[in-house]
């Protein structure tokens, strides 16, 4: 069984976030790579608030998580909301070349998986010839909504032969974390690592928003503008339901007894 590094967290709705900073990331996962023992990271941001709401073993997979990480400054806005101010924004995107630079010094096996067609190997030969990572396998299986995948029992084998150390895993909420959720504990003792779509944004398939649209918490109207088909009913119906769940969840702090 899986249990978090750290007891804690600051509570957002029905997840949780670990109040640390991107070098304390960095340091958290090394930890969890030397243990030898697997692990799960994930990058909780707005739309993952939102989907624990209604998704329960989405909500189950976070509760298991060794290490989840704030995704995004409307994650860090809430936290001061409800007076547990976070000490910064780690997301996975801005966590993935760090993470690739760390992985080489430390000379980590690394397993890409998921993104489109091509990505994954893309992103192996970027990370492996900028950065010297050595990239040990990628894979693209199709992943349904609940996780699962029709070659699991291959894509399982195919990582334990080739014996990472990390396991990037890049198919989007609630997939990637149901994934990793399921089948965590067969890749050990691989650290699996959800990124989303950083796949895309270091392979240069989608750009991302500039640094101060991200400071000021507008990386969503970027993606918008980017893939409005794609992406409005996330941003424009779904996500906006966070205010309330962050009102709730401040209104539910203040009803508990101080101790």
């Amino acid at each position: 069984m899986r249990f978090p590094m750290s007891r804690r967290r600051v509570r957002i709705g029905e997840l949780h976030v670990d109040p640390v900073t991107f070098d304390q990331a960095l340091e958290r996962i090394a930890e969890l790579v030397g243990r030898r023992e697997g692990g799960v990271v994930f990058t909780p941001n707005v739309d993952h608030v939102v989907k624990a709401e209604t998704n329960a073993a989405f909500r189950r997979a976070y509760e298991r998580a060794d290490l989840c990480l704030a995704d995004g400054t409307w994650i860090l806005w809430a936290s001061r909301a409800l007076r547990e101010p976070l000490p910064g924004k780690v997301s996975g995107s801005d966590l993935l070349v760090p993470l690739a630079k760390f992985a080489a010094e430390r000379r980590w096996r690394v397993y890409i998986l998921g993104g489109g067609p091509g990505v994954a190997e893309q992103a192996g030969q970027r990370v492996s010839g900028e950065f010297g990572v050595d990239v040990v396998g990628s894979d693209a299986p199709v992943v349904h909504s609940d996780g699962s995948t029709d070659r699991a029992t291959r894509t399982v084998e195919q990582i334990r032969a080739a014996q990472p150390d990390i396991v990037l895993v890049a198919f989007g909420a609630p997939k990637q974390e149901l994934w990793i959720d399921r089948f965590a504990d067969s890749i050990a003792p691989a650290v699996a690592i959800g990124i989303g779509g950083s796949l895309d944004f270091l392979t240069g398939r989608v750009r991302r928003a500039p640094a101060w649209m991200s400071r000021a918490g507008l990386e969503w109207a970027f993606r918008l503008a980017q893939e409005p088909r794609r992406m409005w009913r996330r941003y424009l119906i779904e996500d906006p339901r966070f205010l309330a769940i962050v009102a709730r969840t401040l209104r539910e702090a203040r009803r508990r007894p101080s101790m």
